[in-house]
């Protein structure tokens, strides 16, 4: 349960508001012939290659030619965007109508590290849902690391939300479903929750 005198609460959103499979893009990949994927993923994650995707340092075309050079030849764009989105599942209807309460009860902020092709397919998974794709009804302001240019867990992403939107950090929560992240939220100030199950059980 949080403090009574929280003001207002940032959400993460994969694995916390929407549902992620992360072994769907895995099994994915390798179908494609990327027998290897967990190994090229990581070799990939130490390039940085997904932060700078992420940060908005470049193009989804880009990431998706990086991608197609470790896979065989005539494999397509399109079936790697697939692949790479296979881990977004649904959002929960019950959780969208409990966002709303939420926000008649607190100031409620996104922040999500993601990318152009993961926001594509999680505004269709929220049409499916609900017949729209508008993520920003059900918060004050969504905040997405490809169009900040940081990712979490730098401190310095949670100080922007803060003096952006004027909130104190004493009385602002942070809700993650990753460690790493909770932990840079307490850098900058705030209090953070580390969710490990239904986000609804924590408020």
């Amino acid at each position: 349960m949080i403090k009574t005198e929280t003001e207002a609460i940032i959400f993460d959103l994969g694995g916390v508001l929407i549902n992620l499979d992360y072994q769907l893009t895995s099994k994915a990949f390798i179908d494609l012939g990327l027998t290897d994927f967990d190994a090229t993923y990581s070799q990939l994650q130490q390039t940085d290659l997904f932060d700078r995707f992420e940060t908005g340092a470049i193009s989804s075309f880009h990431f998706i030619n990086r991608l197609l050079d470790q896979l065989p030849q005539g494999t397509s764009g399109n079936k790697v965007v697939h692949a790479w989105n296979a881990m977004i599942l649904d959002f929960p209807e019950e959780r969208l109508l409990w966002l709303l309460e939420m926000k008649q009860r607190y100031r409620i902020f996104l922040l999500s590290n993601t990318n152009t092709l993961h926001m594509e397919a999680v505004r269709r998974s929220l049409e499916r849902t609900i017949g729209h794709q508008r993520l920003e009804d059900y918060f004050e302001q969504v905040y997405l690391s490809f169009e900040m240019g940081l990712r979490k867990p730098n401190p310095e992403i949670f100080s922007r939300v803060c003096d952006e939107q004027g909130l104190n950090p004493a009385t602002t929560v942070f809700i993650d479903d990753s460690p790493q992240h909770v932990e840079g939220a307490r850098l900058a100030g705030l209090t953070a929750i580390h969710c490990t199950g239904k986000v609804e059980d924590l408020l």
